[in-house]
């Protein structure tokens, strides 16, 4: 299978998505590449475990990498590991040319793109995302940051990586909820930009469903790229979220409360946005933005990877946690509202009324879809 690159461009910095199989034992040459400087690794005990050997395969013996290590998990996204690694890297004598590579998923991604954003008031970085969530999603675009009690994400920066290498080889021990969890990102990015990605997410569930628990490669090859091209197209239109990239949030208004809500332990990311799609599908259809049989396919396609998880919590907590989304603007809801298969907006007359209703349809809808 041949690798894929896809060109991230943005005013602030233009850099290669590199997808596909194998990339992995290849990754020194490609890193020396992009510098000549000391390189520190950030991973997860459990990420290095499984693929250190083919992580360090192409690394000569003088040159090996610094490694930090930091636990999994959404629990470790908060400012104290950052100044816990960034002790580490003072101590390993960094400095502002030492090349950082995130190895792992999305939140040590986000943490390893912010250390590297305030460290030294900015050294470079790369992305090595290790799960299907990471690789479509959070590695591109430059987003990083960490969460603090009162909301997700409520600290960080735009800081773009100098590359990302998404090895799709990586996905083959992915637990499948945690693979079906980073495919909603994909369908989100087919639900607001891609109505030909939709379809094709339609029409090859069961090649992603696979009995064998490992997905048709290059099936997985072919989504991990067409959202890749989703986000960069929108990155590159709007790096910054002014208008346009909040479209990449839709679901993550309520999604992001479900995670607060449930203290960040019962639900992966992607299933929290998965259920969190399926309240703005509940207040596009009641605005009459999309048909019923509109409704119905994005919402059967999002509950397909199933069972998604169910969780307990009111609509009125739900909405109340709203408040604290970081897409809010002098007060005021950004809410993003699919108008098509497709094709999707960003509103700022949603109502509490109307966003509580359509949660507690969202409720009503997990507590019947229980096996």
């Amino acid at each position: 299978m041949l690798l894929k690159t896809i060109q991230v461009a943005t005013p602030s910095a233009q850099y290669p998505v590199l997808i596909g199989p194998g990339i992995l034992p290849t990754l020194y040459p490609r890193l020396r590449k992009l510098s000549k400087a000391k390189l520190v690794v950030i991973t997860s005990p459990n990420i290095w475990t499984l693929w250190s050997k083919e992580f360090l395969a192409s690394f000569p013996p003088q040159d090996q990498p610094a490694i930090l290590t930091l636990p999994p998990g959404e629990k470790h996204k908060r400012l104290p590991a950052i100044e816990s690694l960034a002790e580490q890297l003072a101590q390993q004598g960094a400095d502002r040319d030492t090349l950082l590579i995130a190895f792992g998923g999305g939140v040590l991604g986000d943490i390893t793109g912010f250390l590297a954003a305030i460290y030294m008031r900015g050294i470079p970085f790369v992305q090595v995302p290790t799960t299907l969530l990471a690789q479509v999603d959070s590695s591109v675009g430059g987003k990083t940051g960490v969460n603090l009690a009162a909301g997700k994400n409520l600290l960080g920066s735009f800081h773009q990586p100098r590359a990302v290498f998404a090895d799709t080889d990586l996905l083959r021990t992915l637990p499948r909820p945690e693979l079906f969890a980073g495919l909603q990102e994909s369908i989100k990015a087919a639900i607001i930009r891609d109505p030909r990605f939709f379809t094709f997410l339609e029409r090859n569930r069961e090649k992603i469903q696979a009995a064998s628990g490992e997905p048709d490669p290059a099936t997985l090859a072919r989504i991990v790229a067409t959202s890749v091209q989703i986000k960069a197209d929108v990155v590159a239109a709007d790096e910054h979220e002014q208008n346009l990239r909040m479209i990449l949030n839709f679901g993550h208004t309520i999604g992001h409360a479900i995670e607060a809500a449930t203290n960040y332990k019962q639900l992966l990311h992607g299933e929290a946005i998965a259920w969190g799609m399926i309240a703005a599908l509940h207040v596009a259809l009641a605005r009459q933005t999309i048909t019923p049989d509109q409704f119905a396919r994005m919402a059967n396609l999002i509950l397909a990877f199933a069972p998604l998880p169910t969780f307990k919590a009111k609509a009125q907590q739900l909405v109340a946690l709203t408040a604290a989304d970081k897409k809010n603007r002098s007060g005021r809801r950004a809410f993003i509202l699919p108008t098509a298969i497709g094709k999707a907006e960003v509103v700022h007359t949603i109502t509490d009324e109307e966003l509580l209703t359509a949660t507690q349809r969202m409720l009503d809808d997990m507590q019947s879809s229980k096996p």
